[in-house]
């Protein structure tokens, strides 16, 4: 496990190094647990004085979790498992959204699911021009978790909605607009910063080689995705798209008309919740009542089969858009 991951103390940071290139660095559940328990004791060590996580290979800082492990135990029906990962990756999410020292995400390539868990809770997250992330989490029958719900609830414009529901990709700029980055920095100069950062202990370093990170296509177009997603149900948003012949409507329509129904419906329930004073452990408290759940009465299950096992991309979801019972969203929606 230890060569999926390099924990360091160098100079005065923190190193978190992830070191699965050749899997987009997916995260397992014993790196999940490494940081937690790695972080907890450098949370009061006087030698550590700001935390660096970043990740080898050009592709992606962390494509999300590896949830090969989750689907197999699903399938012997053995929900604890889940329940306990889902658990424990929230209570790591929690410890970085509050953590006391800076603490610093480099995000390059790829940042989806898990990854943002462990970058965009960040004090400091930084983005570079390969810079794309997002919460695909709906086209696998799971919602936007690991506290992604309350950055995507504190988007402008109702760009949360749109991100969540359709599992978007954000460029740099993208990213800074929508709060789920703050500074752009060209990934040629990140070994540098990272070497001053080291010798240092000092963040300012960041804003000496920030850049600006151009236009952002989501806020050039906010306009015309707030008022689609004005609307919170789901069918009237697709009813909306579907009368629309704008680009835009027809590539937010043919990505929703494909994901889950009974999570972007939960999706919707759940961003409408969560307002401005809400903190990390009131998302994460409403991401779990459906994760946990997720294996057991959901489509979870369908999604990774279709995604990742049979790679058909043609999951049979249980019910149509417009057909979701608001009994099933009750029941996911009870606390634990």
């Amino acid at each position: 496990m230890m060569s999926d991951i390099n924990l360091r103390i160098q100079g005065k940071a923190g190193r978190i190094t992830l070191q699965r290139p050749e899997a987009l660095n997916a995260m397992t559940y014993e790196m999940c647990l490494a940081i937690e328990k790695t972080l907890i004791d450098w949370k009061y060590d006087p030698k550590v004085e700001l935390i660096i996580i970043d990740a080898q290979g050009e592709r992606a800082f962390c494509s999300g979790g590896d949830i090969s492990d989750l689907y197999e135990a699903g399938n012997k029906k053995n929900y604890n498992y889940g329940k306990k990962f889902w658990d424990d990756e929230y209570r790591l999410n929690a410890l970085i959204a509050k953590y006391p020292k800076p603490y610093i995400a480099f995000m390059q390539g790829f940042t989806m699911g898990g990854g943002v868990g462990i970058s965009c809770h960040g004090s400091h997250r930084i983005v570079c021009e390969t810079s794309k992330i997002a919460m695909p989490e709906c086209s696998i029958g799971l919602i936007p978790d690991v506290g992604g719900s309350l950055l995507l609830s504190r988007a402008p414009n109702n760009l949360g909605y749109f991100l969540g529901l359709t599992g978007t990709q954000m460029n740099a700029a993208d990213a800074i607009y929508t709060g789920f980055a703050d500074s752009y920095i060209p990934k040629s100069e990140w070994s540098e910063v990272i070497k001053k950062l080291e010798q240092s202990g000092n963040n300012s370093i960041l804003r000496e080689h920030s850049q600006n990170s151009g236009k952002s296509q989501l806020a050039e177009n906010r306009e015309f995705f707030e008022a689609i997603f004005t609307s919170k149900d789901l069918p009237k948003i697709v009813q909306f798209l579907s009368k629309s012949e704008d680009q835009r409507a027809l590539e937010a329509l043919n990505k929703i008309t494909k994901n889950c129904p009974i999570a972007m419906t939960y999706t919707i329930e759940m961003l409408s919740r969560l307002t401005p004073k809400s903190k990390i452990e009131d998302a994460l408290d409403l991401e779990y009542r459906f994760t946990s759940r997720a294996q057991e009465h959901g489509s979870f299950q369908e999604g990774i089969r279709a995604a990742i096992i049979d790679k058909d991309r043609k999951p049979k979801w249980r019910f149509e858009i417009d057909e979701v019972p608001k009994e099933i969203i009750n029941n996911f929606l009870k606390p634990l």
